[in-house]
């Protein structure tokens, strides 16, 4: 008879492979389905960009849109002109599922440990329960890059955590800690010293920057809060990739930067039904063809406020994952145009619901009371508002609506994620910062 190990590792391969074939499978669903439609206005820009035109003077005969990727996304998304769009949006699309499964290994692995649930599983079912989300199924079958995107800005929040991690430890554990330089000083030493240190926090948001606009607003967030050293990484790193897209397209940057990125309506009509921002609302709201733009301003600057309030105190209080969710979600609500694709964070707000409910339940069961069932019920909610088919809710903004009551009311954990030392032996720990009692969790 086979072992014990040897039967867990077949078994895990075979669920390994069933997973892989699921992802595959769901990659060509949903190419089929939405028809890489996004994509393919790229690369007929490209084509004309590839033959001498302005990148961003191409507009489809139909639907009158134009590509509104930045020079250097373009710069990336040109091998499409060279592959046939099916095989581009499949690899465009498997790409986007790696990162959304190597952000949920960071992000939901940390909170089946923490109830004793195995994480591989618990990361197996997160994912096919995301990969049935509306925003999942539109970037892939669009060919967007927004899990991409979001895998990046979530590196930064792993890089944020074990930076912290390394600075607790170093305080704390005798001998040679892990913040200090190696030995030697071969790639492979410098490498290990980045990884257990976190050298790499701001990195991700600064690509992330770079291949789109509004990741930005998570550097506002880095700086707001003070981390200072990952805000400069990430504005480096955004400066050095835009300076490279002008040196390999000046035209392009330069049409970019002086009228395209002021198109707002490059993706489509700002009033469109699909358009769940604040200024598609208030567009269709004035029955208006442009945006009302006093107004847009004004509620947009009070929800980036807080959002900014909120994502500050998350952070103070430990939570740093929903401190970027909280930034995320503020992105999508004050954007010109929203679509579904660019709904990603609302993912990971659900994920924290559920964790807040599950804290709830374990507390007033200690307490002998009922358990409080609020957060369960308000993540399905948000859940089934992001699965349900965007022609079902678009009508009536729910998509809009569960941004702005997320930026309101989505608890944090306190002292689950911390993106600063934890005092964990008082004596021996100079600066700590107190960690609040719950809010909301």
């Amino acid at each position: 008879m086979p072992a014990i190990g040897e039967r867990t590792r077949t078994t895990g391969s075979v669920v390994v492979g069933l997973a892989c074939l699921g992802a595959i499978s769901a990659v060509a669903t949903y190419l089929h389905r939405y028809g890489l439609s996004g994509l393919r206005v790229d690369r007929d820009a490209l084509r004309g960009w590839w033959s001498g035109d302005g990148l961003y003077a191409y507009r489809s005969e139909i639907a009158r849109m134009g590509t509104a990727q930045p020079p250097v996304a373009a710069v990336l998304l040109l091998i499409v002109v060279f592959v046939p769009l099916p095989l581009a949006g499949s690899l465009l699309g498997l790409a986007g599922v790696a990162a959304l499964i190597l952000a949920l290994i960071a992000l939901v692995g940390p909170v089946a440990r923490r109830y004793a649930k195995p994480r591989w599983p618990t990361v197996l079912i997160a994912g096919s329960l995301a990969l049935i989300a509306e925003p999942v199924r539109t970037t892939i079958g669009y060919g967007r890059l927004d899990l991409i995107l979001f895998g990046l800005v979530t590196a930064d929040v792993v890089a944020l955590r074990r930076s912290a991690w390394a600075r607790s430890r170093a305080a704390w554990w005798p001998g040679r800690t892990a913040s200090q330089p190696p030995r030697g000083r071969h790639p492979a030493d410098l490498l290990r010293r980045a990884w257990a240190t976190g050298a790499w926090a701001g990195v991700g948001t600064g690509i992330a920057t770079a291949l789109a606009v509004s990741p930005i607003l998570f550097i506002a967030y880095l700086a707001v809060t003070r981390q200072w050293r990952a805000a400069t990484t990430a504005l480096a790193t955004a400066a050095a990739l835009v300076t490279g897209g002008l040196l390999i397209a000046p035209q392009a940057s330069a049409d970019w930067f002086g009228s395209a990125l002021l198109q707002v309506d490059r993706s489509g009509p700002i009033g469109a039904q699909v358009n769940q921002s604040l200024a598609g609302a208030l567009t269709r709201l004035y029955a208006s063809d442009t945006i009302p733009v006093l107004i847009w301003v004004a509620f947009a600057g009070l929800l980036i406020a807080m959002g900014m309030i909120r994502a500050r105190a998350a952070h103070t209080d430990g939570d740093e994952i929903a401190a970027f969710t909280l930034v995320g979600l503020t992105s999508a609500a004050i954007g010109p145009v929203t679509h579904t694709h660019e709904l990603i964070w609302v993912l990971p707000a659900v994920l924290i619901l559920l964790d807040a409910a599950a804290r709830r339940h374990l507390s007033e069961r200690r307490r002998r009371r009922r358990p409080g069932l609020g957060h369960a019920i308000a993540a399905v909610v948000v859940y089934l508002v992001v699965t349900l088919p965007s022609t079902w809710t678009a009508s009536w903004n729910a998509e809009l609506l569960t941004l702005i009551v997320l930026l309101n009311a989505l608890p944090w954990r306190p002292g689950v994620a911390p993106a600063f030392p934890i005092n964990r032996w008082p004596r021996q720990v100079r600066r700590s910062p107190a960690i609040p009692g719950p809010r909301g969790s």
